[in-house]
């Protein structure tokens, strides 16, 4: 008899509509729910116990402890040890293995390949989610040959750890890598969420140790934001500013709890942190088990900061916005300036992250340099690339953005030095359908602050928080002469530890655990139900019926949400966007409408700039000539394929002239010459004639410049008949004239 009827007393049959069948699944599943609780309990416990080490799945060996510096601090430098891929491991379908000098993804022909330095947030958890599967940025970049080396920190911050002797102990990792690899390219840094403005203090500070530095979902322009979609910014007005961090540190008996911050983040999405993550773990019960774990791990591991760090960057970054703005000081006096970083800067951000939305995540480029054309004068590279929903932990933690976007960018790196200057967007084209092609197509397309500003809605909105730094700062004042010596007296590390096993999401975890004795008939239960498992048909009615429950109280739960967040959106603007409080706070409101001045004697040190220039753009010979034609013709449509990238690699290697060239060799012209053609364009192009080239070594050059149009296996466009004609009319000029000279002879 089939499971969905059952048998009346008279021994008929009538339909059951399958609850036999959904009642003993889901008494099943509820015992397989909780078990998974427990052990996720029982891993929280076990965590702390072994002092709450990383989670990374790779081995490690440490480099340099922090904690024996002159100036301690909880930091420390590891370099990964296990490959965990062996080298016969098949790559992604159709990505080739890159072995290239330019590219530099592999060690070739004893060139160090360039040390990779992942810097994991310190926001509430503990460090290695850059490496917790093998799908991660630390397992790409292994993959690809590169040195892969990890920032980590320990639970508990050393006595009076200020944030300039955390800045200082990552200088000194960068300068160890860089003694260790003396011939390597400059290592390049990822910092992800947190760690991006902490790799942007290193750049700006120390731009002779860092290469490449990415910043993955990365607060850098902490006011940025659009209207009624990013309420996280509202937060820190509507709580009156920094006095309720210090309260929490006075409470943690000068420690700052990390749990406060995973608190905060949870509370941004209240259907997913009291419904929608349980309720997938109790739909695919069977199979979720070790990701949820794996994860719930990390999500629970709670570091602590002490009060000068907390403060600092609170009041001096999220609020007081001082980054981008190039007021920074450290502790020590010292001004970070954000123009000071030379190397090529990656960010990369999501239209799906509520946390660090793309506006916080880029404004900062518009409000350092103002223009393109000033990102040029300084001659500096910036690339950007928007995910269209992928979430903010999805940014450095999910395997499919891994497999695509990270390994993207860590197997193009080496291109992105060749760049001329100026701002790009990186573009990954979708697959195509044919299996023997390559599956990705990526293009850098020259941008305009336009193209920036277009992910806001506007910054006019900004200047309410400036206004809110102000009375951040006159709160925090008041507490600390009226309330803080009190609390202080009554506080000691006894009670500051009570209050942390208090703290609600570390008793969701060690009360549902082998702690709690009641849950000893869920352990007992757990393997002979998985040993007896009837799971209900996906099209029972009941499972149907519970899902459209589950779906309506998610939906009520997000209600809840945005009412909420309209309401604080329209409450913080009543309170600090008003002709009031903008009257009150005249001063700070009237210096953010500042517009970006540019540095004194900018005009005169651009006509210099340009003097320079036009005077070496005809000096040179056929190498110049070579890899001017090559980044001119790459350039000519304002994008560049990295297929246009590796024609011009397979040039350098195969042509005589060319292939001794070493790789900073070929850097330092490349550079060079994209800096002259994106100063004095044309006078770049006609100089080309005066160069006193042979008529074979114009020949040749042409031929470079045909082969790099033809690379990217498009119908050539007017934009690149154009280049090719200039080309051909300067470079065959003396050929012309010789025949010219001839008839007439």
């Amino acid at each position: 008899m089939d499971a969905r009827t059952m048998t009346d007393r008279q021994g008929g049959v009538f339909p059951s509509f399958g609850l036999e069948e959904y009642l003993v699944d889901r008494f099943q599943r509820t015992i397989l729910f909780w078990d998974i609780l427990r052990k996720r309990g029982n891993n929280y416990l076990a965590h702390i116990k072994a002092g709450l080490p990383p989670i990374l799945i790779f081995e490690y060996e440490m480099v340099i402890d922090g904690r024996n510096f002159d100036k301690p601090v909880n930091y420390a430098m590891a370099r990964i040890v296990d490959r965990r891929r062996p080298e016969t491991t098949k790559v992604a379908k159709g990505e080739k293995r890159r072995i290239t000098r330019m590219g530099e993804v592999v060690d070739h022909e004893g060139l160090p390949a360039r040390p990779i330095v992942i810097i994991d947030p310190r926001a509430g958890h503990g460090p290695g989610i850059g490496g917790s599967k093998l799908d991660s940025q630390i397992g790409i970049a292994l993959e690809f040959g590169h040195p892969v080396y990890v920032v980590l920190f320990y639970p508990n911050p050393e006595e009076s750890q200020q944030l300039v002797d955390v800045h200082q102990a990552e200088v000194r990792f960068l300068e160890k890598i860089v003694e260790l690899h003396p011939d390597a390219p400059r290592p390049a840094v990822i910092g992800n969420c947190q760690a991006g403005w902490a790799a942007a203090l290193i750049g700006a500070d120390r731009p002779d140790l860092t290469g490449l530095l990415i910043f993955n979902g990365s607060p850098l322009s902490y006011w940025g934001g659009t209207e009624g979609r990013n309420p996280m910014r509202y937060r820190g007005g509507l709580y009156g500013g920094i006095w309720l961090t210090s309260l929490a540190c006075d409470l943690g008996n000068g420690t700052f709890d990390g749990a406060h911050l995973v608190a905060g983040f949870e509370d941004l999405n209240p259907a997913n942190t009291f419904w929608s993550k349980f309720r997938q773990l109790f739909v695919k019960v069977d199979t979720e088990e070790k990701r949820f774990l794996d994860f719930e791990r990390w999500w629970g591991g709670f570091y602590r900061m002490n009060w000068e760090e907390i403060h600092f960057i609170v009041d001096r970054l999220f609020i007081g916005n001082e980054l981008e703005q190039g007021k920074l000081h450290l502790e020590d006096g010292r001004l970070i300036d954000m123009k000071n970083i030379r190397s090529p800067v990656f960010a990369f951000a999501s239209a799906g992250d509520n946390i660090t939305p793309p506006p916080q995540a880029l404004n900062w480029i518009k409000k350092v340099y103002g223009s393109v054309r000033e990102i040029k004068r300084c001659n500096q590279i910036i690339i950007y690339m928007v995910h269209e929903k992928v979430g903010h932990l999805g940014i450095f933690v999910s395997g499919s953005v891994a497999r695509k976007e990270h390994r993207q960018i860590l197997a193009n790196l080496g291109w992105l030095e060749y760049l001329q200057p100026g701002l790009y967007e990186m573009v990954i084209d979708e697959p195509p359908r044919h299996p023997e092609q390559e599956d990705w197509r990526v293009r850098f397309v020259q941008r305009e602050m336009e193209d920036l500003l277009r992910l806001d809605d506007s910054r006019t909105d900004e200047q309410a928080f400036s206004q809110v730094n102000k009375v951040s700062r006159l709160n925090d004042a008041v507490y600390s002469l009226y309330v803080r010596p009190w609390l202080r007296l009554a506080m000691n590390e006894p009670l500051a530890d009570l209050f942390r096993r208090l703290h609600p999401l570390r008793m969701q975890r060690y009360l549902i655990s082998d702690m709690n004795l009641f849950l000893m008939p869920v352990k007992m239960l757990a393997e002979p139900v998985k040993t007896h498992r009837m799971p209900a048909a996906a099209d029972n009615p009941f499972v149907v019926m519970e899902k459209l429950c589950s779906d309506l109280l998610e939906l009520n739960l997000n209600c809840y949400r945005d009412l909420r967040d309209q309401s604080q959106e329209y409450l913080f603007k009543t309170l600090y966007d008003n002709p009031l409080t903008a009257s009150f706070l005249w001063e700070e409101q009237a210096e953010q409408e500042k517009p970006v001045q540019a540095p004194a004697g900018n005009g005169s040190e651009r006509e210099r700039e340009k003097t320079r220039l036009r005077q070496l753009a005809e000096k040179g010979t056929f190498v110049e000539a070579a890899i001017r034609v090559m980044t001119a013709v790459g350039g000519r449509d304002r994008m560049l394929d990295v297929r246009e990238f590796q024609t011009a690699e397979r040039i350098l290697q195969s042509h005589e002239k060319l292939r001794t060239l070493t790789l900073g060799e070929v850097k330092v012209i490349a550079r060079e010459q994209a800096n002259l053609l994106a100063v004095v364009p044309q006078k770049a192009i006609r100089a080309l004639g005066a160069m006193g080239l042979t008529q074979k070594e114009r020949r040749e050059v042409l031929d470079i410049a045909e082969t790099i149009a033809a690379a990217d296996e498009q119908v050539m466009g007017p934009r690149e008949r154009k280049i090719l004609a200039s080309l051909q009319q300067v470079l065959q000029k003396e050929d012309i004239m010789a025949v010219k000279r001839a008839k007439k002879a």
